[in-house]
């Protein structure tokens, strides 16, 4: 990588257009990401966040504007970006016929990685599959097949993720799971896009936002820039009832194992912008 590409964002898109027939879904859209940050594009369904990264991940062409990956061109470099990307869509990728250790072999094979077993082992450790390694995937559970599949995304060492709504239809236990893999992964250097309709999850895990609303970005920051666009808050005294996610991991912890349903509450989980 050059000097150049190194000083310039890790993605940038700058006017970005799309239609399809009579439908504008991507009116230009704007936004950096920095190198090694966890970037959240928030949106309602159909919003077009797919359609934004289906265009940064070369599969789709954009009808205006200009985008750049790791300092590549999506439309005159698209070999170069696909080298520098890995995407994770909506549904695991996995062979459930296949072991862990199996799916993740299997890929570094096709990727030419050398040394194909070895990369399978550190990453089972790493996203803490090292015991269920030898198991068919068909039966890990959700959280541990996304686990998987973000570990298989990460072969090869690419600079770039794309998680294309990751934690869709999981439940609780297995999301936070998923946060968990997600951190990991910028906390060792690599930039996350991460598209999402839960306020929650971007909330948690991302160092700056943007709202993508009828195909336009709305507002771009941190969570405390957000938060600045609202009136200053009231003091009140207010009692707090429980969310039913907190009865959840109450009771069956946020291990999977049996939790203190005793306890007055469950901790908060702190966003990323609060550590």
């Amino acid at each position: 990588m050059t000097t150049d590409q190194v000083q310039l964002p890790a993605i940038r898109v700058q006017g970005l257009e799309k239609s399809f027939k009579d439908l504008p879904v991507l009116r230009g859209v704007d936004f950096d990401v920095a190198r090694g940050s966890i970037f959240a594009l928030l949106g309602s369904n159909g919003a077009g966040k797919t359609t934004v990264v289906k265009i940064l991940s070369t599969l789709l062409e954009a009808d205006a504007g200009t985008a750049g990956v790791n300092g590549f061109d999506v439309a005159t470099q698209a070999a170069d970006v696909r080298e520098s990307i890995s995407l994770t869509g909506q549904f695991a990728a996995v062979d459930e016929i296949l072991s862990g250790r199996e799916n993740l072999v299997l890929v570094a094979r096709l990727r030419h990685v050398a040394d194909p077993g070895r990369i399978a082992d550190d990453l089972l450790e790493r996203f803490s599959l090292t015991d269920a390694a030898a198991r068919k995937v068909s039966t890990y559970s959700g959280g541990m097949r996304r686990r998987l599949d973000i570990a298989m995304s990460l072969i090869g060492d690419p600079p770039v993720i794309f998680l294309d709504e990751p934690t869709t239809g999981l439940d609780p236990q297995a999301r936070l799971e998923v946060w968990q893999a997600v951190e990991e992964l910028a906390e060792h250097g690599t930039t996350v896009l991460l598209t999402t309709q839960y306020l929650e999850e971007a909330e948690q895990l991302a160092d700056r936002i943007a709202i993508l609303h009828e195909g336009r970005i709305i507002v771009n920051g941190t969570l405390a820039e957000l938060e600045q666009l609202l009136p200053p808050a009231t003091v009140e005294y207010v009692e707090k009832r429980p969310t039913l996610e907190d009865v959840f991991l109450a009771v069956v912890g946020a291990d999977g194992k049996d939790g203190d349903a005793g306890n007055d509450a469950v901790p908060a989980r702190k966003s990323r912008g609060q550590r």
